[in-house]
């Protein structure tokens, strides 16, 4: 087996560990609802879309996922609680590839004489900054070149956690203080790294402000200084939301798509909840696809997310 397969071997067995706790808890209660029962009826569907729903898909979703299953119980009259895993597992799959028309190839980017800029949005504590270190981490063991920017400049540890992130990973980082004007901040990072060559920047933004006009008005100004810079971006905005907090996940994504443009998600912290229904539900819910999940502590338990492999993981 040559290394690729044996990255790709050790990803699948960390993605499996990380949705271990979802997958046991989808698991059991289904094995409950089809227990006694050889067909597919109405109370089997009452139970799974109980168990969907406190698996934090959604209510919005869940009901497009039983409205699916319903439409193929009727074309087949007679449909076994054997099948009712492969049906759940090909809806679910249809449903994620909507959202998630591309799929990411691990770690590509496009082709540009410029940096590709990622703007990185969410509340505090949802492990925004980690997932920073952790995404660049990646890329540069892709063999990119990496910056890091500071400009989350409202709290003083927020800087100090970059920096820390920035020095465990050694890459360079511009950071103007606590304080100082994001937008400023983003300018000057994104001039240095067309000077200097580099191939990603990551730009950290301030997790809350005292409301959604501030935060509408911060990020839209700092997307307008970095697109003086560089044309076109930032090429994505990266919204990083807890996956534990389940249904506050809805509600931080509902405020950030209202606030910014956000175009790519990131999940963090699946491998310790029962709720990883939640990349399902936020993705069919906001239309947006989720690019990165968050399933470990290790700087390689960020993955690229694939839904096949995700799907493959819950119901294999």
């Amino acid at each position: 087996m040559g290394l690729f397969g044996i990255f790709s071997k050790s990803k699948k067995e960390n993605l499996d560990k990380g949705l271990a706790k979802t997958k046991e808890s989808v698991f059991k209660k289904l094995s409950r609802a089809v227990v006694g029962k050889s067909k597919v009826d109405e109370e089997v569907l009452d139970e799974l879309e109980e168990i969907l729903i406190s698996s934090d898909v959604g209510v919005d979703t869940t009901v497009r996922i039983i409205e699916r299953i319903e439409k193929r119980v009727d074309e087949d009259k007679f449909l076994g609680t054997s099948e009712l895993n492969r049906i759940l597992k090909e809806e679910i799959s249809a449903l994620l590839q909507e959202n998630n028309k591309g799929e990411y190839d691990a770690w590509e980017l496009p082709k540009s004489d410029n940096p590709y800029v990622i703007m990185v949005v969410g509340v505090n504590g949802v492990g925004k900054t980690t997932t920073i270190g952790k995404l660049a981490h990646q890329f540069k063991q892709s063999g990119r070149k990496v910056m890091l920017g500071a400009a989350d400049t409202f709290r003083a540890a927020a800087v100090d956690q970059l920096h820390i992130w920035a020095d465990r990973v050694q890459v360079p980082i511009v950071d103007q203080g606590m304080g100082a004007d994001p937008a400023s901040v983003a300018f000057e990072t994104l001039t240095k790294a067309k000077n200097d060559g580099v191939d990603v920047v990551i730009i950290d933004t301030a997790g809350r402000l005292h409301n959604k006009i501030n935060l509408m008005n911060e990020l839209s100004k700092i997307k307008r200084v970095m697109d003086r810079v560089i044309p076109g971006a930032p090429h994505e905005i990266l919204l990083v939301l807890d996956g534990s907090t389940g249904q506050n996940a809805f509600e931080q994504a509902k405020q950030f798509t209202l606030a910014t443009d956000v175009n790519a998600l990131a999940i963090t912290k699946l491998d310790g909840t029962a709720k990883g229904g939640v990349v399902i539900g936020v993705s069919d819910q906001f239309k947006i696809p989720v690019k990165y999940i968050g399933i470990g502590e290790a700087m390689t338990d960020l993955q690229v997310f694939n839904r096949d492999e995700f799907v493959d993981s819950l119901f294999s």
